[in-house]
């Protein structure tokens, strides 16, 4: 959707998709709980919170020995329900401020960024301006305790000219790559704002997918009602609401 807005209106989308160096073993607790106080949430919410990270200790054992026990003070549970929300949360505070800067104007609403848990992206109409909102983000993000990932952190411009753009951003002297296509939160992105390429990944993950169930398929003792629910699983299970950043182009309507 956002692809598609900034191209109906003729201008370039430009993208930087952030990667932050073990995301979640960086929140810090203290802050996290501050952040928590501030939203008024349910004190016996907040207490459950808590007592998920209260007081924990860890060591190191190399074989029978083991190390002091040591505080842990920072990190959310990988795999944890609560974990994505609570980083969503944290992060939250990074990108708030954040607003002030321009980004692509959508039904009135300024809009700078996109992000589901450590997947985060920054969106601007510039060069320039993004190059602004990255620095804002790294900024904010050191005083979190958050460090981007170089290596992992890479651009992108949605363009329809002939002479596709170039986006030379740089976090505090190092590059970032441009890159042509970029998969963000199961979708793939290119820098063209069409959707073909996406469409023949998915076409290909069904083919790979109906051939690897070929024996359940074509057994006929399974019940047929039990066929098609499989189907409607496995149909469902590779969507996710990230067709946001896709162009739907002409020759794929509804897409």
């Amino acid at each position: 959707m956002l692809a598609e807005r900034a191209l109906e209106v003729q201008k370039d989308l430009y993208i930087c998709y952030i990667d932050y160096t073990k995301a979640f073993d960086k929140v810090k607790h203290e802050q996290l709980f501050d952040i928590l106080e501030k939203l008024d949430l349910d004190g016996k919410d907040l207490r459950v919170i808590r007592n998920l990270y209260w007081e924990q200790s860890a060591c190191i054992r190399i074989g029978n020995d083991f190390s002091q026990y040591k505080m842990i003070q920072r990190g959310v549970r990988q795999g944890c329900v609560f974990s994505s929300d609570l980083f969503n949360i944290y992060s939250e505070t990074i990108m708030r401020e954040r607003e002030e800067l321009e980004g692509l104007i959508v039904g009135g609403r300024n809009s700078t960024n996109m992000r589901y848990a450590d997947d985060t992206a920054i969106i601007a109409t510039s060069e320039e301006k993004l190059q602004a909102l990255l620095d804002k983000v790294v900024e904010e993000s050191r005083k979190m305790g958050l460090s981007i990932n170089i290596k992992k952190t890479e651009s992108m411009v949605i363009s329809k000219s002939k002479i596709h753009p170039k986006c030379n951003l740089n976090v505090e002297g190092n590059n970032i790559k441009q890159v042509e296509k970029f998969n963000y939160l199961g979708s793939l992105i290119t820098d063209d704002g069409r959707c073909d390429a996406e469409i023949r990944r998915r076409i290909g993950i069904a083919k790979e997918t109906f051939h690897k169930m070929q024996s359940i398929l074509k057994d006929r003792k399974m019940p047929m009602t039990t066929k098609i629910r499989i189907l409607h699983y496995k149909g469902d299970g590779d969507r996710f609401p990230q067709e946001t950043l896709i162009h739907s182009t002409a020759e794929h309507p509804g897409t």
